[in-house]
C-alpha cells in the first residue's frame, strides 16, 4: 500500500490517496480518477502482529535483517555510514 499526494501548480501536496502496489511497480505520476500529478508520499511502515520490546529487537538484529535480504548501515562520521548487515558496499557516503 503506497500513498501519494496530488501535487497543485504551485508545486505545494493536495489530497493524499492510497494505492495498493507491487514494490517493483513503478510510481503513479498522474492521479488514476483525475490525471493530476501526483508524488509518492514516505509513510512508516504498519507492521502487524504481537509485538514487544524484545521481540521488536530480534526482529531487526543485524543478523535477521541480513538473513531476509536487507543492507543496514550505521553513521560513523560526517556523512559516512559503514555496513553492519546484508550485502553492498562495506561503506557509503551521503555525499
Amino acid at each position: 500500500m503506497y500513498v501519494y499526494a496530488v501535487v497543485k501548480p504551485d508545486g505545494s501536496l493536495g489530497d493524499h490517496f492510497e494505492v495498493s502496489q507491487r514494490m517493483s511497480d513503478a510510481p503513479l505520476e498522474r492521479h488514476p480518477e483525475t490525471g493530476e500529478p501526483v508524488r509518492r508520499v514516505p509513510q512508516v511502515p504498519m507492521l502487524g502482529g504481537q509485538h514487544s520490546s524484545a521481540a521488536d529487537k530480534r526482529k531487526i538484529s543485524d543478523s535477521n535483517l541480513g538473513r531476509m535480504g536487507f543492507t543496514k548501515y550505521q553513521k560513523v562520521g560526517d556523512g559516512k555510514y559503514e555496513k553492519t548487515a546484508g550485502e553492498g558496499p562495506s561503506s557509503i557516503s551521503a555525499d
